[in-house]
């Protein structure tokens, strides 16, 4: 551990005078916050505080009392060594990696992904290669302990950021930007989580409600356009994804953005010509199956009845399935479960997911396009995990500052008001300097020029209205703020043969940044002030430089520049010459401060309880670290029928926190949420579940072993159906275990191609072959297709062909 010299520590100074003796008597006492005994208790050296608190081995309020108090300097009662909490670890350079090191000290100084890491530890689990999360949170406790060292080697993390990426193999220079991108990442991916969704009941097994739910969708998503003969989206809905969901980096393209899925519309005509035939087919289907009969019949392709069987004394594979898989009672027909399982193709329900990352960085933007020909307005949301913005010149600028583009603005719903608080005659003086030092470029106007409008003209920028050119304006604004906005600025412009650098100063503040002009009028976004916390700095070329790091600490909010292992104390003002390239802004927190003190102060009182609330860590991380913590959500440790996942039944304790009634009562009337857990007990019906879930799993796999084994001994199939892999990797991964939803509908789209009206596979696609029983097993059970079949010729020759691209009999399905 690092000891505090006369020669290395400049807070020595603020040490007031106290003996050896007074430092035994304290070690006799007790923490003032929690009165926890010794060993270990710490006592505070700055001048005039007599503070005793307890260390890690207990809740570590000598740490919070630093924190609190600002005070760097305290002294370990049982082995008398003195620690300076302003003492910062660096990351060791391992071939060209500045760019991660100053990336990864800027992220260790986020608290609320920090203290996540330190504090939630049990939530940090992955069956993910490379298991990155687990490298990164290492990496975090061994930068934040106690006992760290002067520099830590970040090998592992390294290692496993080149498996997932093999642009960051070899020790060439990389962008640090783009390895914050591929950090945060996978991250997110190995940490997500479902969100919990309601009980639909609409999603209940139905023949008739799919296309008709799909058609009427179309219907409310895009609506006519009379003035130009076009359709676009309903004015002032909002599409795209939702917070939680996928996180999107770059902006949709305007034809993707208002073009109606004009596949989909025609799978769902087809499907509902498919449906009314099947029906008609399955209509005879209706009666008892004599399963003692070697000859079952199986459902063909085309929904014919074939009496034919390559497993002699098998049951009905249809019926099969329907005992076993759906478990439905003896007295239901063939026909209704046939029916049942023919569900619309649509494709596998996409799920919400969110993680500490998505928490921490996501934000998202309302990006308007509207038509100068009908004035009707395209509105998409899109999600954000940082803002790349562009570093205007001086006709950027000047454009920017004119009255004439503000009121343009201003009248499209943009950032005119940006400006507005500025004053003009200092925007003059400022203009008039920049023709002796250059332009004067804040981070405000690169922030004006990325949310302004922009003009959509000719073939190359218009509206793609149905297949029509339609000239029009786009612009955006952000409807919710990320607890941490990250900011990149483009300074690096790479063209075909080489590649420049931007060296244009950007002047950035330290506190206030305030994003009001940017955000929509309907957000309900409060808290609108941003501090920094972190800024990435790159010195040099586009082809060679070094990266640098700025931080504010958040226990003495002094700021410290990280250049690989070294680490130096800076002031402010060496902050703000920097030469920006990724900033890292946090919400401003006073009144969350204000909140945290009412809450300690309950702790404090030491009130008898007669019931005691149980609480997520994570939530409670959320709300020591967050300015907006939102409401309470104890979604993380309970099931949706109220109790504890089985799964996590055993490391309950490290995901809740026990809070007494009164601290309870006023989180709770504070933020709302919940719900209010007093008991914990392991969900029975969960338990249920899982284990029909792994029946069902085992009843798949051991029926498609045994089906393909049959199909791999037969020496000339008769026929043989391509199924999509892609489809068949989800299945695979369901069946294993390794994925906790199973796929959707078979679609076989990607592997088939129209030709003259008849569909083919697709040259080189990526498909596998199986037996007509298999397809009728799994279509049985998950439908979809698309069903068509090209031929169907015998094999002249009855010894088993050198390759399966032999056959002259391949079906499509």
């Amino acid at each position: 551990m690092p000891r505090a010299s006369s020669s290395d520590c400049p807070h020595l100074d603020s040490v007031g005078e106290i003996t050896k003796e007074e430092l035994i008597q304290k070690s006799h006492g007790k923490c003032q916050d929690c009165e926890v005994g010794g060993p270990n208790l710490w006592a505070c050296l700055e001048n005039g505080c007599s503070y005793v608190g307890c260390g890690e081995s207990h809740t570590d309020h000598s740490t919070v009392h630093s924190q609190d108090t600002k005070h760097n300097l305290t002294v370990n009662l049982t082995t008398l060594r003195v620690w300076c909490y302003a003492w910062l670890t660096g990351l060791k350079n391992i071939g060209n990696t500045c760019y991660m090191n100053a990336a990864l000290q800027a992220l260790s100084n986020c608290p609320p992904l920090t203290q996540y890491f330190l504090e939630c530890g049990a939530l940090v689990r992955t069956d993910k290669k490379p298991a990155l999360c687990k490298s990164y949170q290492k990496l975090v406790a061994d930068l934040w302990h106690k006992n760290r060292p002067s520099y830590v080697v970040p090998t592992t993390l390294f290692q496993g950021i080149k498996a997932i990426n093999p642009m960051f193999r070899g020790y060439s220079q990389q962008d640090s930007q783009e390895f914050l991108r591929c950090l945060m990442d996978q991250l997110h991916e190995e940490l997500k989580e479902p969100l919990p969704e309601p009980f639909d009941r609409s999603s209940t097994i139905s023949v008739d409600s799919g296309p008709e739910e799909d058609s009427r969708s179309q219907s409310d998503e895009f609506q006519s356009c009379e003035s130009c003969g076009s359709s676009d989206r309903a004015d002032n809905e909002l599409h795209g994804g939702g917070v939680g969901g996928e996180r999107f980096y770059t902006h949709m393209n305007e034809a993707e953005m208002l073009i109606p899925e004009q596949e989909e519309i025609q799978a769902n005509r087809e499907w509902q010509k498919e449906k009314n035939m099947i029906n008609d087919l399955y209509r005879d289907a209706d009666k008892d199956v004599d399963t003692t009969n070697e000859t079952t019949p199986i459902i063909s392709s085309q929904g014919a009845l074939k009496v034919q069987s390559r497993i002699s004394g098998e049951h009905n594979m249809l019926s099969y399935r329907i005992s076993l898989l759906l478990n439905l009672p003896s007295h239901v027909s063939l026909r209704s479960a046939a029916m049942a399982t023919f569900s619309p193709p649509k494709n596998k329900r996409q799920k919400k997911y969110r993680s500490v990352i998505s928490d921490v960085f996501d934000g998202t933007i309302v990006s308007s396009v509207q038509c100068l020909t009908c004035d009707r307005v395209s509105v998409t949301l899109e999600n954000f995990q940082d803002i790349s913005l562009p570093i205007p010149g001086k006709e950027d600028l000047a454009k920017l500052h004119s009255s004439s583009h503000q009121t343009a603005l201003v009248k499209a719903g943009s950032c005119g008001e940006a400006y507005a608080a500025q004053g003009w005659i200092a925007f003059v003086m400022e203009y008039i300097k920049s023709w002796f030092w250059g332009p004067v470029v804040t981070l405000q106007d690169c922030l004006a020029a990325f949310f302004a409008r922009d003009e959509l003209k000719g073939a190359t920028d218009s509206i793609f209205f149905l297949f029509r050119l339609r000239n029009g304006v786009k612009f955006c604004k952000m409807q919710s703020l990320p607890e941490i906005l990250c900011i990149h600025l483009k300074r690096f412009r790479h063209e075909l043969m080489f590649s420049t650098k931007i060296g244009t100063h950007v002047s950035f503040p330290l506190e206030g940044l305030d994003v009001q002009p940017f955000l929509a009028k309907d957000s309900s976004a409060q808290t609108t002030n941003y501090d920094l916390l972190s800024v990435i700095c790159h010195h040099g070329t586009a082809s060679s430089g070094h990266y640098i790091a700025y931080c504010r600490n958040d226990a003495n909010n002094l700021w410290y520049e990280f250049d690989d292992q070294s680490v130096t104390e800076v002031t402010e003002s060496c902050v703000q010459n920097a030469e920006a390239y990724v900033l890292f802004y946090k919400k401003s927190t006073e009144d969350a401060v204000k909140e945290r003190r009412r809450v300690a102060g309950l702790f404090n009182m030491m009130e008898p309880s007669l019931l005691q609330f149980y609480v997520s860590r994570q939530w409670l991380n959320k709300f020591k670290t967050f300015a907006e913590p939102g409401p309470i959500s104890n979604d993380d440790f309970l099931c949706s029928h109220g109790g504890v996942p089985p799964n996590k039944a055993s490391y309950i304790d490290d995901l809740v926190v026990m809070l007494p009634q009164n601290v309870w009562d006023h989180i709770y009337s504070r933020y709302g949420g919940g719900p209010a857990v007093n008991h914990l007990y392991v969900c029975h019906t969960c338990q249920i579940e899982i284990e029909k879930l792994e029946k069902r799993r085992k009843t798949e796999l051991d029926m498609f072993v045994r089906l393909n084994k049959a199909f791999q001994e037969e020496e000339s199939p008769v026929v043989i159906y391509c199924i999509s892999m892609h489809w068949f990797r989800e299945w695979e991964g369901f069946v294993k275990a390794k994925d906790n939803d199973p796929p959707g509908p078979i679609d076989n789209s990607k592997i088939t191609v129209n030709k003259n009206g008849h569909l083919t596979l697709k040259q080189g696609a990526d498909s596998g072959q199986i037996s007509e029983e298999t397809w009728n097993f799994l279509h049985s059970i998950y439908g979809g297709g698309p069903w068509s079949r090209f031929a169907r010729v015998s094999p002249t020759k009855t010894r088993k062909p050198s390759s399966w691209s032999s056959f002259n009999a391949v079906f499509c399905v």
